[in-house]
């Protein structure tokens, strides 16, 4: 039976859980996740796991955080006074808003504290530093 290897072209059914068993992601009634093995479209770890599997098979994986979105890094959490913000924004913890960086790319960044005078912006993954939990099911290998 065909395994799956690199530059297949493959569909998935996955159910991604934290640690403590809460469900972040899930692709459980939807249309399965399409993407090609090894070509840097998925999280490091998840590549890895799906390599190997054969048509049908389920397997459940933990990946860590270095293999997933990465270790949370403290560098990436700024202050940023509130007279930079577009006019009329009204900051809230849970916001989520796109900076420009250095070179021109749009980061997204989370508001994590609003203070009077500014706020504090975390542009690391939502993920990032927390080992996941996949359970994978190969649907098909083209």
């Amino acid at each position: 039976m065909a395994q799956v290897k690199a530059n297949d072209l493959i569909k998935v059914h996955y159910t991604g859980k934290l640690t403590d068993g809460e469900v972040f992601d899930s692709s459980v009634g939807r249309e399965p996740l399409q993407f090609t093995v090894a070509a840097g479209q998925m999280i490091k770890g998840f590549d890895a796991a799906v390599h190997g599997m054969e048509l049908n098979e389920k397997k459940t994986v933990i990946i860590p955080a270095a293999e997933a979105y990465g270790e949370y890094n403290d560098e990436m959490v700024q202050v940023v006074p509130k007279e930079h913000l577009p006019e009329g924004l009204n900051p809230e913890v849970g916001l989520q808003l796109s900076a420009t960086s250095d070179n021109g790319h749009q980061i997204p960044v989370t508001i994590v504290e609003v203070n009077e005078a500014d706020i504090k912006i975390d542009a690391n993954h939502q993920l990032a530093g927390k080992d996941l939990e996949f359970e994978i099911e190969i649907v098909e290998i083209s």
